[in-house]
This record gives structure tokens, C-alpha cells and sequence, in this order.
């Protein structure tokens, strides 16, 4: 599939060939459920660790959720070019580094990253090669009832979220392959067919 925006195209990947597969979806949709599910039921997976100039939440660990750096270290790591994509958020740098990534792909583990739409974007552009998988809702009601059912948030925040959330479904073209999230077990079986070639 030809990127709507960039014209670039995936390289092909030989059969049983690991690659980066980038798993990207709305608010809501439930990657982090999906995901975890993933990894429990696929050790060897690669999941990359972001790196972020924001200082460390209670209970995270550097390695672990993030890399924790400050901000001369990650200018100096995007001049290098050493991330794979990188992103302005709440007065903050978060970005993916190259290298892991290359090192578990070329160790034989297929490797994911779970990103928002512009960061998939800048991957496709920086390794063609990638694999870039949507995580979609049974419906657009049933996204809203997630993002609306606790009834706890302002409801600007939860219209922002809505509001990216059709920008990011409407991008689906733009990627190789959807998953429905309906239900977690079966999403996983079909995530981890896509990444692995085979269910787990």
C-alpha cells in the first residue's frame, strides 16, 4: 500500500524476515489491552522503549516505560539522526531510537512500536520496510462510549478526543493492514498473525 501522503512505498520483506511493525489507533480503541496481551503471549517480540524529556511518574522506571533524558541529549540524538520519528507534546520531547530497533531486527525478533498517527507517518518515511497496522472500534458508537462512559472528564477534553480520533481513522488508507478491536483475544490473534505470521 502506497502512503497517501509521502508516495513511499514498503519494501517487500522476505517471508519469516522479523520487521517493525507500527500499531497505531484512537484513543480508546484499546491498544495498551491489546498490546499487553501480545507480549504475554509472544515473549520474543520486541517492544521499543520510548525516550521523553519529561521527568519520571511515580512508580515508572528508566529502561522500562521510558528513557528518561533531558533535552540537549535528545536534540543532539534527533541531529544524528537517531530517532526513527520524534514529537512535541505537552511541552515535552518523546521520540523512538533507531538503534534498538535495528539491533532486535537484526537478532531474528520482530519488534513493535505502539505510536499516534504522525509518528506512524515518520516511520513510514524512515523505514519503509515497516509494517503500519490500524486498531479500529467495532463502530464510531462504541468509541464514544468509551471515551464518554466514566463521565468523569471535561467535556472539551473528551470533544479534542473525538475530534483526533476521526482525523486518525480517516488516515486507515494510509496503512497496511486494520485490526477491529471487538474483542481483546481475537484482536491479539490477528495483530500477532500479522507481526509473526502466525498465531500464538
Amino acid at each position: 500500500m502506497i502512503d497517501a501522503k509521502t508516495g513511499a512505498e514498503p519494501r517487500t520483506v522476505r517471508q519469516g524476515e522479523p520487521r517493525l511493525t507500527v500499531v497505531s489507533g484512537p484513543s480508546g480503541v484499546g491498544k495498551s489491552s491489546v498490546l499487553n496481551e501480545v507480549g504475554r503471549r509472544a515473549p520474543e517480540i520486541y517492544f521499543s522503549v520510548s525516550v521523553t524529556t519529561r521527568a519520571p511518574r511515580a512508580g515508572e522506571i528508566n529502561g522500562v516505560h521510558y528513557h528518561f533524558i533531558d533535552t540537549a541529549e535528545f536534540e543532539r540524538m534527533i541531529a544524528a539522526g537517531e530517532m526513527l520519528e520524534y514529537a512535541h507534546y505537552a511541552g515535552n520531547l518523546y521520540g523512538t531510537p533507531r538503534k534498538p530497533v535495528e539491533d532486535a531486527l537484526a537478532a531474528g525478533r520482530p519488534a513493535v512500536l505502539e505510536i499516534e498517527l504522525q509518528g506512524a507517518r515518520q516511520v513510514r518515511r524512515a523505514m519503509p520496510e515497516a509494517q503500519l497496522v490500524m486498531l479500529l472500534p467495532p463502530s464510531w458508537e462504541v468509541l464514544v462510549d468509551r471515551l464518554t462512559g466514566r463521565g468523569t472528564e471535561d467535556p472539551e477534553i473528551v470533544q479534542a478526543r473525538l475530534a483526533t480520533a476521526r482525523e486518525e481513522l480517516a488516515a486507515e488508507a494510509e496503512f497496511d493492514a486494520t485490526v477491529i478491536n471487538a474483542d481483546v483475544q481475537a484482536a491479539t490473534s490477528e495483530l500477532l498473525r500479522l507481526i509473526i505470521g502466525r498465531e500464538q
